[in-house]
């Protein structure tokens, strides 16, 4: 089965094309950078209007690096959710123009789904399993009973991580997105010569809160410009924030494993394609005898393959499953259970 997934959810426009739920033949995302960084992040109304530009471009981009003819394709799967109204719409109109034009089948995807589902394009993970879906947009806990079977430990009350990451990224008077630039400046700073603290909620809770921690970050370079006091680097800071945040998403996932008795672990998203977050991850796990398994980083960033690893695994647990056409929407706070 010869699978199209598309993704458009906020600022990548994608596409993919997976055969049989494995080989993945192509993966081409188009990313927003350019348009978005001078405003510090994303301008929804500017990223549906890329997405309308770039859509056909990527879809026909990425039948011709698989080297495949759209007449072939036999699935198309879309994100349907959650995410910017605008830039969901663009993805699914076009998959619904697709799949009514070669009268194929069309499964709606939801973006977590996908996200959680992401491992599969690399490794086969043996069921149930606790994943860790760490974004920009989510910092949420699931059990992964099986394919389309997911039940929510904890989430975030406030801040997802990956925005905390752009916010002070922003706050040092970086680009965006500034995730990457955090990590990198991190590299160059010491995260003991300030501790920042973390917020572990009441006592058993597997949700996150990032605000606080935030606010500290935001208070302390506040007071180094005004009074002139604390004598931190901005290497520093990103350091020591990096680090506040790691240390909270690795005990939250040792939590959620004792909590569970599971001993596999799957972390995904975005900011999974953190160095420091990967290498703490994996010696926690190996220290309390778990398993960790990490997407490659083009597979945790936003990206299509993962939506048609998702739409072909749930298209083929229910094979009687066929969109109307329709009735087929996007929402953008759908919700995974």
């Amino acid at each position: 089965m010869l699978v199209l997934g598309l993704e458009t959810s906020c600022d990548d426009t994608a596409a993919a094309v997976l055969h049989d739920g494995k080989e993945l033949l192509s993966n081409i995302i188009n990313d927003q950078t350019s348009v978005h960084s001078k405003y510090g992040g994303i301008v929804p109304e500017l990223a549906g209007r890329s997405h309308i530009d770039q859509i056909h471009k990527v879809i026909l981009q990425s039948l011709k690096s698989a080297k495949v003819e759209l007449r072939e394709i036999d699935l198309i799967a879309v994100t349907v959710g959650p995410g910017l109204i605008g830039s969901l719409l663009v993805g699914m109109n076009a998959a619904k123009g697709i799949a009514y034009g070669l009268g194929i089948p069309l499964i709606g995807v939801n973006h977590l789904e996908g996200h959680l589902l992401a491992i599969f394009l690399q490794n086969k993970i043996e069921f149930p399993f606790i994943s860790l879906v760490v974004s920009g947009g989510h910092t949420d806990i699931y059990r992964v009973n099986n394919f389309g079977q997911y039940k929510i430990l904890g989430r975030t009350r406030d801040d997802a991580a990956g925005e905390s990451f752009d916010k002070v990224a922003k706050m040092l008077g970086q680009k965006y997105p500034g995730g990457p630039i955090i990590e990198k400046m991190a590299k160059d700073g010491n995260p003991e010569a300030h501790k920042f603290p973390r917020a572990y909620l009441e006592k058993g809770s597997l949700d996150f809160s990032f605000s606080g921690l935030k606010t500290s970050v935001k208070t302390y370079i506040n007071k180094r410009q005004t009074y002139k006091q604390g004598d931190l680097t901005d290497n520093d800071i990103a350091a020591g924030f990096q680090d506040a945040v790691v240390e909270v998403l690795c005990k939250k996932i040792i939590m959620a494993c004792e909590k569970e008795g599971l001993t596999r672990v799957v972390v995904t998203g975005g900011v999974a394609a953190n160095g420091s977050l990967r290498k703490a991850v994996e010696s926690v796990c190996e220290r309390s005898g778990f398993k960790s398994w990490f997407p490659a980083p083009v597979l945790c960033t936003d990206n299509a393959a993962m939506i048609a690893c998702a739409g072909y695994h749930k298209f083929n647990s229910t094979p009687e499953l066929k969109a109307d056409l329709l009735n087929l929407d996007a929402s953008a706070s759908l919700v995974i259970d």
